[in-house]
């Protein structure tokens, strides 16, 4: 069977989900009639101890509803250089919001409050209103490294200094969450608005979720039906979020146990150069002499193993729950032959 690394995106609906789905109480959710999707919106703003959500097709989506509602064409998004936001979304900050972005390097994808105080712009007509700090959490193209809550308190104590909004991109917050051991609660209370991710680790097949206030979330409903996110009978895919959410956020341990065993693995080999911190379910590393990245991925394909080349020397492996104690020995025996 093959071992699927490039994503934890690749993972498959199990038995209990899809009876979930097709059990599924479903309306017409663009009439605020779909039950489901109700409960799936309710369940996630109770765990975040926020007032309401929003469910969507992708965290894409999600993300550039938030940065739409906190903007203004012409004001200034500062956030990470490697973030999903701004390398992976098509350029849709500057198509659906209008805004330019400052992308500020931070250590492996984690701004400091002084990396934002220093970006934000003073108040002068030559210079964009700085106007939305995006945050992610855990950092995909950084090797899924988390934030210490003590950072993320003082770049909220500088937004609400300098009246600027401040966005999560938590596609993979269950991560950080479990790794730590963090109450949820606390982005909810720091956050102005959350986006969070059910098909990846958390193993539905469709779905992401926005977070915020009553006020932000009506705006936000408006914006997901501009944007053509509007869905009907939804609760099929919002059945399978719930079943997610009830079971599958504390076994991310595993992921992240696999995943260190394959680091570990790795980190003697002579054609590994370098090896990214492993803190939660991905691993990025660089290897050298006989392999590109290119070649290392052919190497594992021809075994039925997929990884994924991100660069011409950087190769991205991501633990999910599809990927099985017997699979990780297999790689391992793999790698260790090599």
């Amino acid at each position: 069977m093959p071992i699927e690394l490039r994503s934890d995106t690749f993972t498959k609906p199990s038995e209990g989900m899809l009876h979930a789905m097709m059990t599924a109480e479903v309306g017409d959710d663009v009439f605020n009639e779909d039950p489901t999707v109700k409960k799936l919106e309710q369940l996630a703003a109770n765990y975040f101890g926020m007032q309401a959500s929003l469910f969507c097709p992708s965290g894409t989506m999600t993300n550039q509803i938030a940065i739409k509602c906190h903007t203004k064409p012409g004001n200034e998004v500062i956030c990470e250089k490697l973030s999903h936001v701004y390398i992976y979304e098509g350029g849709g900050i500057a198509f659906n919001s209008g805004c330019q972005v400052k992308p500020i390097e931070g250590d492996r994808g984690r701004l400091s409050p002084e990396d934002v105080l220093n970006a934000i712009n003073p108040d002068d007509i030559h210079k964009p209103v700085s106007s939305l700090i995006s945050i992610e959490n855990t950092s995909n193209r950084n090797g899924g490294s988390y934030y210490q809550l003590d950072d993320l308190e003082e770049i909220k104590r500088i937004c609400l200094n300098n009246n600027i909004k401040y966005h999560l991109d938590g596609a993979r917050l269950w991560n950080a969450i479990v790794a730590n051991d963090e109450d949820p609660k606390f982005y909810g209370k720091t956050f102005d608005s959350i986006s969070v991710c059910l098909s990846k680790g958390l193993g539905a097949p469709v779905g992401s979720l926005l977070l915020g206030n009553y006020d932000f979330i009506h705006e936000a409903k408006r914006i997901r039906k501009v944007f053509g996110g509007g869905m009907r009978q939804a609760g099929y895919l919002a059945a399978a979020g719930i079943y997610a959410l009830e079971n599958n956020i504390n076994r991310l341990k595993e992921d992240h146990h696999h995943a260190k065993l394959i680091g570990q693995a790795l980190i003697n080999k002579d054609f590994v150069s370098k090896i990214l911190p492993i803190e939660t379910n991905i691993i990025i590393f660089e290897v050298q002499g006989q392999f590109t990245a290119a070649s290392f991925c052919d190497y594992l394909k021809n075994r039925d193993v997929y990884a994924m080349a991100i660069a011409p020397n950087q190769v991205r492996m991501v633990t999910h729950l599809d990927v099985t104690n017997n699979m990780i020995d297999q790689l391992l025996d793999i790698i260790n032959k090599m």
